[in-house]
């Protein structure tokens, strides 16, 4: 059909939010390292427009909330020059252990979010 396929969106979500923890010096490797994993809890997409393929994208990505255990990030994917979005919607994580239980977010997360402007509910 020309366009590109519903779920790309989602995959270029992750790119996004897994580019804007590295540019804060959050690597989610690392993350991992020290025990904690972001698993997806919730997903929204809303469709705007049909991207087509060689099409040059933005996406744009901002931490919306840091909770005690969760955190959200909203994304708009759009044209290069921002002006036709695409797609917006945002993801929920949860911090959880190895064994997948529910934790407290580290604190060096939080503080780094406080610095973006994100809301913090410690």
């Amino acid at each position: 059909m020309g366009v590109v396929y519903h779920t790309n969106y989602i995959k270029w979500f992750e790119v996004g939010r897994t580019e804007l923890l590295r540019d804060e010096g959050i690597v989610y490797a690392a993350l991992e390292r020290d025990g904690y994993y972001l698993p997806v809890t919730e997903c929204a997409c809303h469709y705007r427009a049909p991207a087509r393929y060689d099409d040059v994208l933005c996406v744009k990505t901002q931490i919306t909330y840091l909770r005690r255990a969760t955190i959200r990030f909203d994304y708009i994917i759009s044209d290069e020059e921002g002006i036709l979005t695409y797609v917006d919607g945002y993801t929920v994580h949860a911090f959880t252990d190895g064994k997948r239980k529910i934790v407290r977010a580290p604190k060096y997360v939080a503080e780094i979010i406080r610095k973006l402007g994100g809301e913090c509910r410690w």
